[in-house]
């Protein structure tokens, strides 16, 4: 039959596609597995971020502050509360994730500057730290907030400039 080696070469790139994507999966590729968030006391490094971006939009749609306890996370849904302790000193702040970040090889976790000093690690600039998620913050609520701010906003800044 002309028709039968078409049709095993794609049972064959099927079943090469299940055990490729098994392997990986077991291997703990992030593409197979729900959102990743962190477990109770991961450990990785810390840096702080503030003055400089002081004004502008984060990924949740908020104008930042750089005194409020705020940090970015690649992962975790936004609104999400995080304490951050210091493993150096012992000192602890609980945080929201209100943006994305950080976009440094090896860094866990960017931190306002107010959490930073909080913790103690404004003069060094990083710290060692631990993550825990104190609640996780439903995505869709999050992103719907975010999305009912820029629209409320765009309204005010309509109606201000006619």
């Amino acid at each position: 039959m002309p028709g039968s080696g078409m049709k095993q070469q794609r049972v064959t790139a099927r079943i090469l596609a299940t055990a490729v994507a098994g392997v990986l999966g077991t291997a703990g590729c992030s593409l197979f597995h729900g959102r990743p968030t962190p477990g109770p006391g991961q450990v990785g490094t810390a840096s702080w971020y503030g003055p400089g971006f002081r004004g502008q939009r984060t990924a949740s749609g908020a104008h930042f502050d750089e005194h409020e306890f705020s940090a970015a996370h690649r992962s975790l849904p936004l609104g999400t509360r995080v304490r951050v302790t210091n493993l150096a000193n012992g000192r602890s702040v609980v945080v929201r994730i209100n943006d994305r970040g950080p976009f440094v090889r090896g860094r866990l976790i960017d931190v306002s500057y107010g959490a930073a000093r909080a913790l103690g690690m404004v003069r060094r600039g990083t710290a060692r730290v631990r993550l825990e998620v104190l609640d996780a913050a439903t995505p869709s609520v999050t992103t719907a907030r975010a999305r009912v701010h820029r629209r409320t906003r765009r309204r005010r800044g309509a109606a201000a400039h006619p």
